[in-house]
């Protein structure tokens, strides 16, 4: 089997989400700094920043230079030559190019493969808003995670430095959180230092409401899902479930947030610890669409699916306005921003260009499948499908 070198850390939904594909498909990995040795990940560390400035990090099967954008961790290669990002292209290129692996990530069946993809797009993208919440709002007072984080690179730093590094990867998160859709009511008071307390942002309304229910309703459809069955998309592990423990398991190492999880979600809190200590690895068995998905699928669809329509509209109108400058180099200049609605609650926002790569992609899978597998998704699943994915809605 092929060995994985992954330059990313513990903090990272994607990092968890990309060991967890792994280990399924039954891979070996390591992740780097934290299990490098010095001169190794010194030497990867160069090597991957000289690959950045080159643009030579790619994505499977090929890059989008409209719409891409190179993250800050996590990266990967299997060859130490080679650099990839972006773990649901990694799911492709493991089921695609390597093929040695005997479970594949990704349902072949043309419907099951389209749901797995629309889940997978989901927690990727507004996942990450609820869980980067989570971490950084709900559990401000604990997360442990800026130590874990300077723990992890404490072999390239100076000496003295790992505490001056937590304090900074801390500060770092919790001013990002407007960028990432969680901004603080005007005077909030999270019961720490103001250095270390989420932010409000002048114009923007406040978010925390939206992306507690919004969590609130993934983990209620995702108790009623694994009620019936032990994943997603019936008795085996696919990318989809991936990327919910990806995101999702990210916060079980934020006591106030997975304090909360294990009361509201105990059998998800419980099949996200299976999947950590990958016990993933040895089921096997059909995969099928479900009654049982319809919850889970319908909060993707009035979360996710309506804010990446609005996003959508949102670049094209900036780009017929003539605006170069997307995501979050945007977002600090105050340029590309848009107002929206997602689950009643006002939002301000600033246009993604890799969301708009996903959502257009989403809406090629969808015209792509036959007439026949549309209906039929249609009518059990997604009843607004063909309005969602219209390639004319933008």
């Amino acid at each position: 089997m092929e060995k994985f070198i992954f330059w990313g850390v513990a903090a990272s939904p994607y990092q968890l989400k990309m060991q967890s594909l792994l280990d399924f498909a039954g891979h070996n990995w390591e992740r780097w700094p934290q299990q490098g040795s010095r001169k190794s990940a010194l030497s990867m560390m160069l090597r991957l920043e000289v690959a950045k400035h080159r643009g030579t990090i790619q994505r499977f099967p090929a890059m989008s230079p409209e719409f891409d954008e190179y993250p800050a961790v996590p990266f990967y290669t299997h060859n130490g030559k080679t650099f990839y990002y972006d773990s649901s292209s990694m799911a492709r290129q493991l089921d695609h190019e390597l093929g040695r692996q005997t479970r594949l990530l990704i349902p072949q069946e043309p419907r099951l493969a389209f749901i797995c993809q629309l889940i997978d797009e989901a927690f990727d993208e507004f996942g990450l808003y609820m869980a980067h919440h989570m971490r950084w709002v709900a559990s401000a007072k604990s997360t442990p995670m800026g130590q874990m984080t300077a723990l992890e690179f404490r072999r390239l730093l100076p000496l003295g430095f790992e505490s001056y590094l937590a304090r900074r990867l801390y500060r770092r998160q919790v001013s990002r959180c407007p960028y990432l859709f969680s901004v603080a009511p005007v005077g909030y008071d999270a019961g720490v230092t103001s250095d270390k307390t989420p932010p409000s942002r002048p114009g923007f309304p406040p978010t925390h409401a939206l992306l507690d229910e919004s969590w609130r309703g993934y983990l209620a459809a995702m108790e009623h899902l694994l009620a019936s069955q032990p994943y997603l998309l019936g008795d085996r592990f696919t990318l989809a479930d991936a990327s919910a423990y990806g995101q999702l398991s990210m916060n079980l190492v934020d006591p106030e947030a997975v304090a909360t999880l294990e009361v509201l979600a105990p059998s998800t809190f419980h099949w996200l610890c299976a999947i950590r200590e990958g016990r993933q690895h040895d089921d096997c068995g059909d995969l099928t669409l479900t009654s049982s998905l319809k919850p889970l699928l319908c909060i993707i669809m009035s979360t996710f699916g309506v804010l990446m329509q609005q996003n959508e509209q949102a670049y094209e109108q900036a780009v017929a306005n003539g605006e170069t400058l997307f995501n979050e180099a945007a977002f600090d200049r105050h340029r590309a921003l848009y107002d929206g609605h997602l689950l009643g609650h006002p939002f301000r926002a600033v246009a993604k260009t890799f969301q708009v790569r996903v959502w257009r992609e989403l809406k090629a899978s969808w015209q792509a499948l036959e007439l026949c597998d549309r209906e039929a998704l249609e009518r059990e699943l997604l009843p607004n499908a063909t309005a969602d994915f219209s390639l004319d809605k933008a």
